[in-house]
């Protein structure tokens, strides 16, 4: 015999027998702690339904706690049997009733043969550890630690505040260099005998008693002052996620555990029966010689963390919503947003969809309803045409779409008469192409009926709106690829400047633009700006448009005459 168990069960007595049975069966006596949780009947049935195994022992019980002494006073009293029960042991492993052997026992056994005087347990100084959760490093070897950190948080944070706020700084026992690590260690009987019966255990348990998650810290800094050759890592397979608590495999996993090429893994769901069937079997795959290496996984690990705590970008749903700027991108592909050209051009939906490959909407935003490509009720991701519904999350609507039409670019138009509770978020959203005239929305307000009054009362209000959105776009927190030109530079221009929205959008056909679509008539369009000037509004978004000429050719329209006061 050359290897000896320590198994600590509190739950799951039909998957602990099995992997005793396991064990024991392989040459490789168990020495069992159940739980004072479990009760006098269950743990009855559990010692009868293991009486046929010589090499199986119980010790006495106690009830243990995550994060305090209870743990490694399980762990001394089930060694201390172990020790002496087996006297030609070489190394004793310490496991749980969930971790479940993934290579052939007798692997394990000649590994741990050649390297006789071996101690396999982690164990670094706090220094150099980035893992520690719950903000206390040194402290937890510093402070006391006399209230339960998960049965009474309350008093465990006000204790710690209060030791803090006295400067409290508890002595720690000479010659100890404290040191962590995971609970799941593998010593050789000489080590582990030199730390049970060190002269000054009695203090080292008592100061111990007080730290806190001593079953990560007892072993690890013992073994510092009793081993001869210390291999810092485990041969237990054990992930944790960012809140520090362990990965639980499920059936799914089994090629993943197979890779990682380790002994034992922790922790096992108690009914994945798939994985308890496959490595408890003799016939399982055989990969003798290889060294363990969890390294193998850690970057699947690294991106299912990654994935759970930041989500995937653009995806937002109920059960989920990913990180804010995760990435930089609050959408899943790319958009491009126009904003007033289809106030400034007659039938400029049907001309750009005929231009580029896109689909192309009307004002998604707009207070009526959505305006979805062809005038449809519904859209990809179950979307509706309703504004209602809409406007009850903005933002989960405009990813929702983004996300049902990856690999379909997505154009539509926005503007000040829309819903503005996404102007941030498409500003800061790095997968937005936003091009805008700014002031176009008043080409509209230029050929409508309205008396003046009201024409120049909208006409403030919708500057004012469109201001506050172009200083989003201009912030420093913004990341979508913005364009801005003002109406005057654009109709100065508009063959080139056009062709620099349909170029990025992606044309049907590489060639330049020759057929544009028809411009909005703009005579008088000066004029119409300075009676807004001087009625006491300064419609300043629009550029330089002269009062007594023209920028560009228009024919000649009959048009309303308005008053003004």
């Amino acid at each position: 015999m050359s290897l000896g168990i320590v198994m600590l069960v509190h739950d799951a007595l039909d998957r602990a027998e099995q992997l005793v049975r396991h064990w024991a069966t392989h040459g490789c006596p168990v020495v069992i702690h159940v739980d004072t949780c479990v009760t006098r009947k269950d743990y009855a049935d559990f010692v009868a339904a293991l009486d046929d195994l010589d090499n199986v022992k119980f010790c006495k019980r106690r009830n243990c706690e995550w994060g305090t002494w209870s743990l490694v006073a399980a762990s001394q009293t089930a060694s201390e049997v172990l020790l002496g029960s087996f006297p030609d042991l070489r190394h004793i492993m310490l496991v749980s009733g969930s971790c479940l052997p993934l290579r052939p026992i007798s692997e394990m056994l000649a590994y741990l043969q050649d390297r006789p005087q071996t101690d396999f347990i982690e164990s670094v100084t706090t220094e150099d550890v980035p893992w520690t959760i719950g903000g206390l490093d040194i402290e937890r070897f510093t402070l006391r630690f006399p209230f339960s950190w998960k049965r009474h948080r309350r008093l465990f944070d006000r204790g710690v505040e209060i030791q803090r706020k006295l400067g409290v700084k508890r002595k720690i026992p000479g010659g100890l260099v404290p040191h962590l690590g995971s609970q799941w260690w593998c010593l050789t009987r000489k080590t582990l005998s030199a730390i049970l019966n060190d002269p000054q255990r009695p203090v080292f348990d008592k100061y111990f008693r007080y730290v806190w998650i001593p079953d990560e810290s007892y072993y690890q800094t013992l073994a510092r002052r009793h081993s001869t050759r210390i291999e810092s890592r485990s041969l237990t397979l054990s992930k944790f996620n960012f809140q520090g608590k362990p990965h639980v495999f499920y059936d799914d996993h089994l090629q993943l555990l197979r890779r990682s090429d380790c002994f034992v893994a922790r922790k096992v769901w108690r009914y994945a029966d798939k994985l308890y069937d496959s490595f408890l079997s003799d016939q399982q795959l055989v990969v003798a010689g290889a060294e363990p290496n969890p390294g193998k996984i850690d970057r699947i690990f690294t991106k299912a963390i990654d994935r759970r705590t930041k989500g995937r970008a653009g995806l937002y749903m109920s059960s989920r919503f990913p990180s804010e700027g995760y990435r930089g991108n609050l959408t899943a592909a790319r958009y491009t947003v126009l904003e007033g050209f289809a106030e400034l051009y007659d039938g400029f939906d049907d001309w750009l969809a005929d231009t580029v490959s896109a689909r192309i909407h009307g004002h998604l935003f707009a207070e009526d309803k959505v305006h979805f490509a062809g005038g449809g009720q519904e859209f990809f991701g179950a979307l509706s045409d309703s504004a209602n519904l809409r406007n009850y999350n903005p933002t989960a609507f405009l990813t929702n779409l983004i996300w049902s039409t990856r690999g379909e670019r997505q154009c539509f138009h926005f503007g000040p008469c829309d819903n503005q509770d996404v102007s941030w978020v498409m500003a800061k959203d790095a997968n937005a192409r936003i091009y805008v005239v700014s002031g176009a929305w008043a080409v509209q307000l230029f050929h409508s009926n309205r008396s003046f009054p009201d024409i120049r009362r909208e006409a403030a209000r919708l500057q004012k709106i469109e201001s506050e959105h172009l200083t989003a776009l201009r912030s420093g927190y913004a990341r979508a690829r913005t364009q801005i030109w003002s109406l005057a530079d654009f109709v100065l221009n508009p063959t080139e400047l056009l062709q620099n929205v349909v170029d990025d959008i992606g044309p049907r056909t590489p060639t330049p633009l020759i057929n544009l679509p028809r411009m909005k008539p703009l005579q008088g369009f000066g004029q119409f700006l300075q009676d807004l000037k001087n009625q006491g509004m300064h419609p300043y978004l629009m550029g330089d448009f002269p009062a007594g000429h023209d920028l560009v050719p228009a024919t000649r329209i009959q048009r309303k005459p308005y008053l003004v006061n």
